[in-house]
């Protein structure tokens, strides 16, 4: 059986651990990049992500450090956390591949902009 889509928080946040450990900030501040500014994450939400990526092996902790006498996580994508980023990743390609071809077919759609 194939695995549930991806929601697209979990998406982004695997997406902004795959270039490079982050701390959750930092993986906040990124997840707004990537998503032009469409997907604001709070650090309740954020953190409910980590634990259950965590969980399901996805990602890990890469260390730890102390800044401003507040403990900050790294996290990392795992081997896991890759193939299943990948693996997404191609689906929605492909989903999106369809989609543009019959906005074509249908007339709706020229040179990637809407008709």
């Amino acid at each position: 059986m194939a695995e549930a889509p991806l929601r697209e928080p979990t998406f982004l946040v695997l997406t902004a651990l795959a270039e490079a450990p982050l701390h959750g900030y930092a993986v906040i501040e990124d997840v707004l990049r990537i998503s032009d500014g469409r997907v604001r994450l709070r650090a309740g939400t954020l953190y409910a992500v980590l634990d259950r990526l965590r969980a399901d092996g996805l990602i890990e902790v890469e260390r730890e450090e102390v800044v401003q006498s507040r403990l900050r996580r790294y996290y990392r994508l795992t081997a896991l956390g890759a193939r299943r980023l990948s693996e997404e990743a191609s689906r929605l390609r492909h989903n999106a591949d369809a989609a543009r071809v019959r906005l074509r077919r249908g007339g709706l759609l020229t040179d990637g902009g809407a008709a």
